[in-house]
């Protein structure tokens, strides 16, 4: 298509503003190491969580919405909305934990909670594999997808204006660290919503309103209901009675993979390491899940829902989001879209230049050639890892064809590992050897069974029987693992449980020899009300805005009504004191460190 020039003055404004920002924090995210990954733990609640928010929404995001919904309706939706019981896991088990511990990255974590060897190991492989392989995979991703939006939306060579997306990106994320990703963020999160909601708004007026895009989905899928039914027909091919308990009541806390792991980690975990404060690390997770799962996804399941009818016959259907947009906007709008697509892109990417550097330079760089660098010399090193990370996701870039081959091997690696990364904050026997063993258990177990027993990942009862099988094997082996093996030494648990002081009956001798004596849980028995009240929460807030959406207001406003009642509760909670963890603890001198902080 030709742009206008109200179009592309909307897109260089909205790139001026992205590199502007960049400028003007380069020397804030320049001062040490912790202002460059971590912000120097200064971030309110709001900012950290719009950050979470913005870069789960990549520019594919849209497109992979869009073909579920092609697929199977709005219920499509739950292959992803399952995982809305590990977020709020997340919120209230380990957020505060994770602030607590006062790491730069989750790699590091290991070294703190494990001792000798094995957790050195376990340090330097995850940074190596989070930052490289994963890291570089997920790039090359939205690179490719964007590619595919850009060559719809521009008459310019796409490859050409994906390049200088890349720079520009890589630009603000080298100068600025963490500091101009979040700012950065904030505009870029904001500038996407608008784009989406505007072109929801005007899609569903192209099909005639909520009652023709009834009866054209009627035309579809044999049904308007079939269509815009929240909950999947159990039974039915694509979603299998053993597929749909799975998903609900396996995989959310079973499986790992990047931005959803179980007990934390990645990038939310960065965006919680970053937080002002134990509250604000709590505040900003919940925010991030209830935006990214009740929220967000509304006027991209709109906008689906609308190209069905608009364009029927589409080989392949997630493009029809881009075809709306060329089609279905006047100038400057047209530009708008484009720009938040671009805004969704350079979120992601920015996140994972940063994210991936701080493995690199804390867990490798730091921990094993140069531990006594200079504050200068840390922040310049991080700054060439940026620019190294963008050149290597470059090359990945230009010679991916085909990921799904190694997406089915990551997914492999994390499919029966949630289950340490839940218990090692909870329990004091969870050693490194735990992790490593589930780690590889879970990779060579998924791919036997694919490889040599003929389940397909990609089929919806071979999906379930592949997951729970790989789950209960690697679940004996890293049990077996952990006990064969020797206990992490006390003296590395009690430094642990000073730092963190977790509390439950997991730690419960632990305690007693730190001289806290047995303490609950932190958080206490508010974590599990407060666990309940969030899953029922996010639920109802995305139940009623998609009934107040499709008409049914009397039905919405009620679903609302029971957010208002658990948001309220879990607000009425977090308002209670929390235990304090700055009093000295009473063991018997020789056990007691005094000189260490317990804050």
């Amino acid at each position: 298509m030709t742009l206008a020039l109200g179009d592309w003055l909307v897109i260089a404004g909205y790139f001026v503003l992205a590199a502007g920002i960049g400028l003007a924090f380069a020397r804030r995210g320049g001062r040490s190491l912790s202002d460059y990954f971590i912000a120097g733990r200064s971030l309110p609640w709001w900012l950290a969580g719009t950050s979470m928010v913005a870069t789960t929404f990549a520019a594919d995001t849209p497109l992979a919405v869009t073909e579920l919904v092609a697929q199977h309706g709005i219920s499509g939706n739950w292959l992803w909305w399952n995982m809305v019981m590990s977020g709020i896991l997340t919120v209230f088990f380990y957020a505060r934990l994770w602030r607590r511990a006062e790491v730069l990255t989750d790699a590091e974590f290991a070294e703190i909670r494990y001792a000798g060897r094995p957790a050195t190991f376990l340090r330097g492989f995850r940074a190596v594999y989070l930052a490289l392989p994963i890291n570089l995979i997920i790039i090359g991703w939205v690179n490719l997808a964007m590619v595919k939006i850009l060559g719809v939306v521009l008459g310019v060579d796409p490859w050409v204006a994906l390049g200088i997306l890349f720079v520009v990106t890589a630009f603000y994320a080298a100068i600025s660290g963490l500091w101009g990703v979040v700012v950065t963020d904030l505009v870029q999160f904001a500038i996407a919503i608008v784009g989406s909601v505007t072109l929801a708004f005007f899609a569903v007026n192209a099909v005639g309103g909520m009652d023709g895009l009834r009866t054209g989905l009627a035309v579809h899928f044999g049904s308007s209901e079939a269509a815009l039914s929240f909950v999947p027909a159990v039974g039915s091919a694509w979603m299998p009675v053993i597929t749909f308990v799975t998903y609900l009541g396996v995989q959310w806390w079973a499986a790992w993979y990047p931005g959803a792991e179980p007990g934390g980690g990645g990038y939310v975990a960065q965006r919680i390491f970053s937080a002002r404060t134990e509250r604000d690390g709590v505040l900003a997770t919940l925010w991030f899940n209830v935006a990214h799962y009740a929220i967000r996804p509304w006027p991209w399941i709109l906008v689906a829902l609308c190209t069905l009818v608009l364009y029927p016959g589409l080989e392949d259907p997630a493009t029809g989001y881009v075809h709306a947009v060329v089609d279905l906007l006047p100038t400057p709008l047209t530009g708008l879209l484009i720009a938040s697509f671009a805004a969704a892109y350079m979120s992601t990417i920015s996140t994972q230049l940063n994210w991936g550097a701080s493995y690199l330079v804390n867990d490798l760089y730091l921990r094993f050639l140069d531990p006594n660098a200079s504050e200068r010399r840390r922040v310049a090193v991080s700054r060439g890892t940026t620019v190294l990370l963008f050149l290597l996701s470059a090359v990945v870039t230009a010679n991916l064809t085909s990921i799904e081959g190694a997406w089915r091997i990551l997914l492999a690696m994390g499919a029966g590992t949630g289950l340490v990364y839940i218990l090692r904050w909870y329990w004091w026997r969870i050693n490194a050897w735990s992790e490593i063993s589930a780690m590889v258990a879970s990779l060579v177990i998924s791919l036997v069974l694919q490889r040599w027993f003929g389940l397909d990942s990609s089929d919806p009862v071979g999906f379930a029987h592949l997951m729970l099988l790989t789950v209960a094997l690697s679940t004996v082996i890293w049990v077996a693992a952990t006990y064969l093996s020797r206990p992490v030494p006390e003296e590395t648990l009690i430094a642990f449980y000073h730092r963190v002081r977790p509390g439950g009956p997991g730690w419960r001798h632990v305690a007693t020899a730190a001289g806290y004596g047995p303490e609950p849980m932190s958080g206490g028995a508010l974590n599990w009300t407060n666990w309940v009240a969030g899953v029922v929460a996010v639920y109802a807030t995305l139940f009623g805005t998609g009934r107040i959406i499709f008409g049914d207001v009397a039905s919405g406003v009620g679903f609302l009504l029971v957010a208002v009642l658990a948001f309220g509760w879990i607000a009425r909670s977090l308002s209670e004191p929390e235990i304090p963890l700055s009093g000295a603890p009473t063991p018997p001198e020789p056990i007691i460190q005094p000189q260490r902080s317990h804050g």
